[in-house]
């Protein structure tokens, strides 16, 4: 039986030193995913020990809001961050490789960036 996966929300500014330490325990990045909520986004850093036990970081931003890169952390953030940079609008800074909203070719920015109703 697996045991309940753990999501605890963090402030943005204690992304970059959870990262180091989960990297510095053996952790690996699995995932992160973004979900567009109106006015915010969610995004969920996941990372699982050499056992394999998931932990979940989720940080909320507002529209327009800015996070730091863990590219420098974790090199493989790469694709997860130009993705969302592009996809949902997130202001990410200091990527080690920044696509500049070229990963994907599409007509429209932030496709998945959920707008206000009007």
């Amino acid at each position: 039986m697996r045991e309940e996966y753990q999501i605890i929300e963090i402030d943005k500014s204690l992304l970059d030193n959870r990262m180091r330490v989960s990297r510095d325990e053996g952790c690996r990045l699995v995932q992160i995913h973004a979900v567009s909520l109106t006015g915010i986004t969610e995004l969920t850093y996941s990372v699982a020990t050499p056992d394999n036990r998931l932990t979940n970081y989720r940080i909320i931003l507002k529209d327009g809001e800015e996070i730091d890169s863990i590219t420098d952390i974790f090199p493989a953030a790469v694709l997860y961050e130009n993705e969302i940079k592009e996809l949902f609008g997130v202001n990410i800074n200091c990527i080690a490789i920044d696509y500049n909203r070229r990963f994907y070719d599409i007509a429209v920015d932030a496709p998945m960036k959920k707008e206000a109703e009007e």
